[in-house]
């Protein structure tokens, strides 16, 4: 029914936002990957967003990325996992991070998500598999994907948290060598 929204960020509170659009308020809660790279507030932004309506409630949840809202869709028709549930995975794994995960059947990387437990991250597994990541198939990007997971965890081994890390490799060139690659991201957390 809703979506996307176009307007002003009038609020900011984790992780909800409300969202001005032609002076009317949309409370749309994100998930903290999007929260984090939302524009200040007063300033514009656009958010793609899902619209659920229950017997109590009628809730709007927004993205950053088309990606980003296909994997809450399609984490939301697993049975037993929610809105609420789906949007706590997305904060704490990218959708990159959660294919991969699907891919390598990787529950340990799950169970770290708060809500999640090991019944729960072995249905996902389950249930995401082959719906998740096709393009993780092919043998560049699963070499890119190696090297990527190399850097991200020689980095949590220097300290830095899985979301520093991540967000260290974004700024990376995609074909950059572990070694290089690590230097690079240091250089970058640094700053």
């Amino acid at each position: 029914m809703i979506g996307r929204l176009t307007g002003v960020i009038a609020e900011k509170s984790p992780p909800q936002v409300l969202i001005d659009v032609g002076g009317v308020g949309y409370e749309v809660d994100v998930p903290m990957s999007s929260f984090y790279n939302l524009p200040g507030l007063g300033e514009r932004t656009t958010l793609l967003t899902h619209f659920v309506v229950r017997e109590d409630a009628q809730l709007l949840y927004g993205f950053l990325t088309h990606e980003e809202r296909a994997t809450f869709r399609q984490l939301i028709r697993i049975s037993g996992i929610g809105p609420r549930t789906a949007l706590s995975i997305l904060s704490g794994l990218s959708v990159g991070e959660l294919s991969q995960a699907v891919t390598q059947q990787q529950a340990g990387r799950l169970v770290k998500v708060p809500g999640i437990g090991k019944k729960t991250a072995e249905r996902l597994l389950l249930e995401l598999k082959g719906k998740l990541g096709p393009d993780l198939g092919q043998p560049g990007a699963a070499v890119a994907n190696d090297t990527q997971g190399d850097i991200v965890q020689a980095l949590i081994a220097l300290g830095y948290n899985e979301r520093e890390a991540a967000a260290a490799l974004k700024a990376l060139p995609p074909d950059i060598g572990v070694a290089e690659g690590i230097k690079l991201a240091l250089k970058a957390l640094s700053k």
